[in-house]
């Protein structure tokens, strides 16, 4: 049985693409960029805000205007980032499960801080409370880099043979990897499976309850 296990969010716990897709296209729009499709950002997503900005205006442009949009683009996303955004199915059910057992429950994403925090709390808030949430902040690498992982696990106090990593991208699996922790890819989330196979994915997960047997050592 493993101590703890930790989550991507976008893609592994939520699946957020239609906010994610509605706010960028709100604002890309009103710059004169055209308006990209909803599963187009499986592939823009997963390495932070400017990243997915930058894929979905598919050019470079000026700094001080890209600046502007991604200003924008937090203002309001802020405001949206819940509007349709809701926990996969059995999702819920597998957390609640995993802190019945003990096990400590900790979110490391490449999302934004706050933003995190507030899908995270509007998701899951009225059942149940992670250990640790960390996202995307100043003096910490995105993944793959392990930086934010490690933290996570000397936050909860354990140590990466006592973890489970879960994630949808080859970037959480990498990661997961890189930080020592048995690593889990999910089926459901944006990418494929050979995407996680590539990044050193040990297991997978068609639905979430393989991810408790996995995790109980079943």
């Amino acid at each position: 049985m493993f101590k703890a296990a930790f989550f991507d969010l976008d893609g592994t716990l939520v699946n957020s693409l239609y906010d994610l897709a509605a706010s960028t296209n709100h604002v890309i729009a009103k710059y004169g960029f055209n308006k990209r499709e909803v599963d187009e950002f499986k592939y823009f997503v997963g390495d932070g805000i400017p990243k997915m900005l930058q894929r979905a205006i598919g050019k470079e442009i000026e700094t001080e205007t890209f600046e502007k949009i991604k200003n924008e683009f937090l203002q309001y996303y802020a405001e949206h980032c819940a509007d349709e955004t809701c926990a996969y199915e059995g999702i819920v059910g597998l957390l609640m499960f995993l802190k019945s057992k003990g096990v400590k429950l900790a979110v490391v994403t490449n999302k934004a801080q706050e933003m995190a925090e507030k899908v995270v709390d509007e998701v899951f808030g009225f059942v149940l409370k992670f250990d640790y949430i960390l996202g995307m902040q100043p003096g910490i690498p995105a993944k793959p880099d392990p930086t934010g992982v490690l933290m996570a696990m000397d936050k909860l106090g354990v140590k990466p043979n006592e973890c489970v990593f879960v994630g949808d991208t080859g970037m959480d699996v990498a990661a997961g990897v890189n930080a020592g922790a048995y690593a889990v890819g999910v089926l459901w989330g944006y990418r494929e499976k050979d995407e996680l196979e590539k990044s050193g994915a040990v297991a997978f997960a068609k639905e979430p309850k393989e991810i408790a047997n996995i995790v109980m050592g079943e």
